[in-house]
């Protein structure tokens, strides 16, 4: 049942480190859109998707959403233990075409339904505009639907109120033109049960190349209230190290819901797998996912994939992290946290 942005209060959006009831993906299948887009194998990106899956359903449940044209190819190369679920897709990038969860303590799990147009108009949509609307259906949960063109990748909450985006994403003109900041904000408080929105600037001149327009979960990542693991890089003249620090400025700047300022944790990126012929390629290792009990990490097979660890586990004692090399999905500038969602387990615990 969808309800367009009408939402009861006490709704609210968890941490990513809550219980899990399961993660969903979206198995990749457009040939096209990989191999003459992105300049790899439909083949190899799949058996990089394979490689997440797998590893997350060590931990939780794993559901697949898989178009019925690749069911085939899906099942040869998942685990038994992973769900497989036929619906029509365009893309595979679940965090942001898949709902945002949210709970309530009487009313229990729903999911919001953010207005997603591929990234500003940049891909076919016309199936994934409604992959939200259609996993919400499956599960039988409620769907407040919202005028805000958004993706989950853009946003990082805390838990306590808090949540984290970026201003070349939601301010650009290819997602909300006219809508302000103010009315961003209401809508993240009404449907997320946010108290405080940090505005980073993100990736305001287009220098990576992401078709994303520059999201936060590429940027930062919160390790739990009031802590945050900043994607950096020691390549201090690059065009990317003055982003960095400009994202980085506007943390040190920022007072949580709860006013706290930030402890900022520098995770350096994975520099040297970045592949120069490429146009764009995913070495932040921000983009990790927390599932239950584990993290997640991307890996690349180079030397920065064991300090990335390091940081990892310092930052999240008591979990396994678990290093997943994701090379040929990196190729369409993404990582691990932009092909996962997480369900959370209600009642909301951990």
């Amino acid at each position: 049942m969808q309800r367009n942005g009408v939402q009861s209060s006490g709704w609210s959006m968890p941490a990513e480190w809550v219980a899990h009831a399961a993660t969903w993906m979206v198995w990749p299948h457009n040939q096209q859109l990989w191999e003459s887009d992105w300049g790899v194998t439909l083949e190899q990106v799949q058996i990089d998707f394979a490689r997440v899956a797998n590893a997350i359903a060590r931990f939780e449940p794993v559901k697949m959403v898989v178009d019925p044209s690749a069911r085939a190819s899906a099942a040869a190369l998942c685990k038994t233990n992973i769900e497989l679920i036929e619906l029509a897709v365009n893309d595979s990038w679940c965090r942001d075409s898949g709902p945002s969860f949210v709970c309530h303590p009487e009313l229990g799990v729903a999911g919001v339904s953010w207005r997603f147009n591929a990234w500003g108009g940049k891909s076919a949509h016309d199936l994934d505009e409604s992959l939200a609307r259609r996993v919400l259906d499956h599960l039988g949960l409620e769907g407040f639907a919202t005028p805000l063109g958004n993706e989950g990748g853009a946003i990082h909450v805390d838990g306590e109120g808090t949540l984290i985006t970026t201003e070349s994403v939601l301010l650009n003109p290819n997602r909300n033109p006219g809508m302000s900041k103010a009315e961003m904000e209401e809508i993240f408080s009404r449907l997320l049960g946010v108290k405080k929105t940090i505005w980073l600037p993100g990736d305001p001149d287009h220098v990576t190349g992401d078709m994303t327009d520059g999201h936060v979960d590429g940027v930062c990542a919160f390790a739990r209230p009031g802590v945050l693991l900043v994607d950096a890089t020691h390549d201090r003249g690059s065009v990317y190290a003055e982003v960095a620090r400009e994202n980085r400025r506007a943390l040190e700047l920022a007072r949580d819901a709860q006013g706290r300022s930030f402890e900022l944790i520098d995770l350096y990126e994975a520099s040297e797998a970045v592949d120069t012929k490429a146009e764009v390629f995913c070495a932040s290792y921000t983009n990790f996912y927390i599932a239950n009990g584990a993290i997640i990490m991307p890996a690349y097979g180079i030397e920065a994939d064991q300090a990335a660890a390091k940081v990892l586990a310092t930052a999240f004692p008591g979990r396994e992290v678990v290093p997943v090399q994701i090379n040929q999905l990196a190729h369409g500038g993404g990582g691990v946290h932009c092909i996962t969602q997480q369900q959370p387990a209600w009642p909301v615990r951990g």
